[in-house]
């Protein structure tokens, strides 16, 4: 394999704005509303840079689709996993556990969205 495995996620959620509020506070970055291919599904993007490694996704929002409670934990990259654990708090989420070490790989915490969700934060320091 050449590449990265992962190429895209999706977070599904039950209310848009105020998850959308919640990941833009949390990461300070804005996501983009992207065309929908399927009617009544609202996607909005997180920052995305071609040749860039790592993958991206989107807040999804579709008729069907429950958010929270899923199998699938995705981690986001930070520069201080306890800044973005904080900030999930101040943000309407919740700390399921504080920043800890997992050895030669740095550092997780795990939060939950305002949806339900719980997210990884991983970082070096």
């Amino acid at each position: 394999m050449t590449c990265n495995p992962i190429v895209w996620f999706e977070i599904y959620v039950q209310d848009m704005a105020r998850a959308k509020r919640f990941y833009e506070a949390v990461f300070g970055f804005s996501l983009t509303r992207l065309e929908s291919p399927i009617p009544g599904m609202e996607l909005w993007s997180f920052p995305m840079q071609k040749d860039a490694p790592g993958a991206t996704g989107a807040l999804v929002k579709m008729e069907g689709k429950d958010s929270g409670g899923g199998g699938t934990l995705i981690y986001f990259s930070c520069a201080d996993c306890s800044a973005e654990a904080a900030r999930a708090a101040a943000s309407g989420g919740r700390i399921f556990r504080e920043k800890f070490p997992i050895g030669q790989y740095g550092f997780i915490a795990l939060v939950y969205d305002t949806e339900g969700n719980m997210i990884g934060l991983h970082s070096m320091e």
